[in-house]
This record gives structure tokens, sequence and C-alpha cells, in this order.
């Protein structure tokens, strides 16, 4: 049995992304549809920190004020690293608003406001391919609900699918600019549990990280409560699943204040830890959050920059389809307000996430432990060129070893801003694309030979 839906817009996953889509362009008048392969119930439990910086600002399609039932903490201030190598913790204080959420009740929420805003949601749906004109055009997506094929045709299909995202498989790019330099080892492992403690940690305040005794990784521990704690890790996506497992059980059994607690929840999922695709457009076809690499490479954060991705994703689609063009030009000033919002910036810090792949961890713990944590944060958060003389002239006694490792990272941030720079001119059509290439590639080698880190891309 085959059923067939037409709607102005279909979105594929109702996380983050899909559902800030779904909400704005319903609330323009477009008929919409979600297409979600959990279950009602299980829509929006997705692996995930909980941890939402910049709470203060989300776009109006489903404002603050219809999600904070989901905050469960909103008195975090800083980050809390544990550094067992150097038997040091260094407080570092976070600027901006910081909740840590319930990322289930989150889930939920941000759903009732795309149905509110005239969005359909349909579950249980698990979509296998994609539909395509002859001339490239993406005209819809192909799937299956209870064992029924049922296909969906769209004049703008929004991938929201997360994570490696199977539409992404299925469509054949090659008359578009759509970027497919994807792969495997540009993604993150990770696996969490929510854990009830027995009695309140003394770290409620604040994200706790904690490097793991193998490369690029790190755990986390995320106060939901007092005695909810959301505890995880992340790896590159070449260790085992079941090792992420084995990890974070270890250190939950050696750390006292988890002495007698129980876990409610277990989930796992994969994140990207790249720059975001030079361009997330196809005639059709829009890519957003996950899907689009919309996530901070250094953290995985990246709640807040998939619902202004969303956003401007629908946006887009409501112009080009008020215009009776869908093609890549008229979806290509998605890719520019994604660029001019967060993009650059991600890509910037990509670039310290690729030097963590070349130095020596328990070099850079040592750095960081000989750091004060107010000093750390001002060089993190302040002018272009403090991470390097200012910071060294500030910390010169307690940094004493460490110069030379300050000065490379120096030189590493002077690349990182040059690279913002470049995207902060991100060419305004397509066909310029090329070009803009061209010279971000060449920074980029000019980075794999100051870190001497191996080509990620």
């Amino acid at each position: 049995m085959s059923t067939s839906h037409e709607y102005d817009v279909v979105v594929v996953g109702a996380g983050t992304a899909g559902c800030y889509a779904a909400a704005t362009a319903a609330d323009a008048g477009l008929d919409v549809a979600v297409v979600e392969r959990k279950s009602a119930e299980e829509a929006g439990h997705i692996a995930c920190g909980d941890a939402l910086k910049g709470a203060d600002a989300f776009p109006e399609a489903i404002p603050k004020s219809q999600i904070e039932g989901a905050f469960t903490n909103t008195g975090v201030d800083h980050g809390r690293f544990e550094i067992p190598q150097e038997d040091t913790v260094l407080d570092i204080p976070v600027p901006g608003e910081l909740a840590v959420i319930d990322r289930w009740e989150y889930g939920h929420l941000i759903i009732e406001g795309a149905e509110s805003a005239g969005a359909e949601f349909h579950y249980d749906t698990v979509v296998q391919d994609v539909t395509q004109a002859d001339d490239g055009t993406v005209t819809g997506v192909r799937g299956k609900r209870n064992g029924d094929v049922v296909e969906y045709d769209a004049d703008v299909v929004i991938d929201g699918a997360g994570s490696l995202s199977i539409l992404q498989d299925k469509t054949d790019f090659s008359e578009s600019r759509f970027d497919t330099n994807v792969a495997y080892s540009q993604f993150c492992s990770a696996y969490r549990e929510i854990v009830e403690v027995p009695e309140p940690v003394e770290w409620d305040d604040a994200l706790v990280f904690k490097p793991t005794e193998r490369a690029a990784g790190y755990l986390w521990y995320f106060p939901r409560t007092e005695t909810e704690i959301n505890a995880g890790l992340g790896f590159q996506m070449n260790e085992e699943p079941m090792k992420l497992v084995d990890d974070l059980r270890r250190d939950l059994q050696n750390r006292p204040e988890f002495e007698g607690a129980t876990v409610t929840d277990k989930l796992g999922a994969a994140l990207p830890t790249r720059r975001p695709y030079d361009s997330a457009v196809a005639p059709g076809f829009i890519a957003v959050g996950d899907a689009a690499g919309h996530v901070n490479p250094t953290t995985g954060g990246g709640i807040a920059g998939a619902a202004y991705a969303g956003t401007y994703a629908a946006e887009q689609a409501i112009s080009a389809i008020s215009a009776g063009d869908v093609s890549e030009s008229a979806l290509w000033r998605y890719n520019e307000r994604v660029m001019d919002h967060f993009g650059a910036r991600y890509a910037g810090l990509d670039v310290y996430n690729i030097l963590s792949t070349a130095i020596d961890v328990d070099n850079l713990m040592g750095l960081l432990a000989s750091l004060p944590g107010e000093k750390l944060a001002e060089a993190l958060y302040s002018g272009t060129t403090s991470f390097g003389p200012t910071l060294l002239a500030k910390t010169a006694k307690e940094s004493y070893g460490h110069w030379g490792q300050i000065l490379h990272f120096y030189r590493t941030k002077q690349l990182a801003d040059e690279l913002m720079e470049h995207y902060g001119r991100y060419p305004g059509r397509p066909e310029a694309l090329d070009v803009w290439q061209d010279e971000r590639d060449r920074l980029m080698d000019d980075i794999y030979e100051v870190t001497g880190a191996e080509s990620k891309y």
C-alpha cells in the first residue's frame, strides 16, 4: 500500500533545527509536514549534554517563553576543568546566560511550539529515499510507516535528520555545490546517562569537564539539578562505542559523590566535530543543524545554532517558494546568514579541534593547570591577540616551562583569526564559491603546517 502527500515544505526530523524551521514556515502560512522516525512519545528523546549556551536569545518562531519550562538549572556560571594529571581543578568563568535543560521535555516543548504554529507531525515514519526531477531538483522524500510506503512531494525539503543524514546519501548533488566533503573522522561518538545521586553535589553551579585516559576524548558532568546529573563522554568516531560506556562507568565508580547513584536514562549519538558545510543548499533542498555541521566543534554545543539555522532555512524557503524559484541561487542567502551568524566562528574553533589532534594531552593539561582561571577566561573571550604575548606577560611566573606552548597557541590563534576573517568574505553567489574555497584551503594548509596535524578535510 502506498500513500502520497503534498506540502509546500517537508521537514525531515523533529529536532531543534527541524522544529524551528517548521514553526517559521507554518507561521508564514505554508503547508508544512514534519516527518519523524520516532513515536510521538519518543520524539525529542535525544542524547545531548543538555547545556544550553545563549539561553537568553532564541528565534521568535518558538520563543524562549515556550521552552523555558525545560530549564532545570539556570545557576551555572562557570566551567570546572578537572586535570587529574596535575591534581588540579581549574574554574573558568563563562560569560552570557547558560542553562542546563531536561532535553526530552525541551524536545516536547519545541514540537508543541511547531504544532501551535500550524505544522503537521507525521511520526513513526522512516525516510528511506529522496525524489528528484531530471534537472536535479529535490522534489520530496519517500519512506515507510508501519510497513506501508509513504511519499511526500514538496517545493522544498529541509533536512534536519541529524549527523550523517541518509537524505544526503540518497541525493544526487552533482548539479549543485552542496558540501559532500564529509567523512566519519569528522564526527564524534557520544554516550550519556542521567544519574540520580543521593546527596546534592557541590558543583551544581558548574559544567564539569575531565579529559579521558585516551586522546581526543573528554567526560562531562552537567547538573540538571543538585541531584540529577547528565553524565557522559565523547570520542572521535574511530573509537568503539562500548568502550565509551566502560570508560564512563569506571569514572563514575571512582567519584565518591556518585556512590549509591541510580541511572534513569541511557542514550548514544553521533555529532559533528567539524566546520559547517561550505554550502548546505541544493535545488529544492536545505540542510540544517547537525545535518549541516552546525555544532561548536570544540564542545559539541549546537542547540542555539540549530534553532537559528532552522529559522534561516525556512525564511529562505518562504522567499523562494513565493518567487516560484527554488534553485540553488534562490536558496543561497541561507548559507550567507549561517556563516555571518555563527558559521565563521565555528570554522575558527575547528582550528583548535585540529590542533588537539597533534599536541601532547599531558602537556596541554600542564599548561592549563598553570594558568589562573580568570586570566584564561580573559584570553579565551576577549580580543583577537590576547592568547599569546599578552597572556604570557600576565602569567609569566605561573606559566614558566610552558612559554613555547603558549606561543604555539598564539600562532595557531592568529591563523584561526585569519580563517574567520576569510569566512567573513563568504561569497554572495554560488559561482564564486570555488575561488573562496581555494583561498580557504590555502589558509588551512598553513594551519596544518603550524599545528603539525594531519589534514581533516
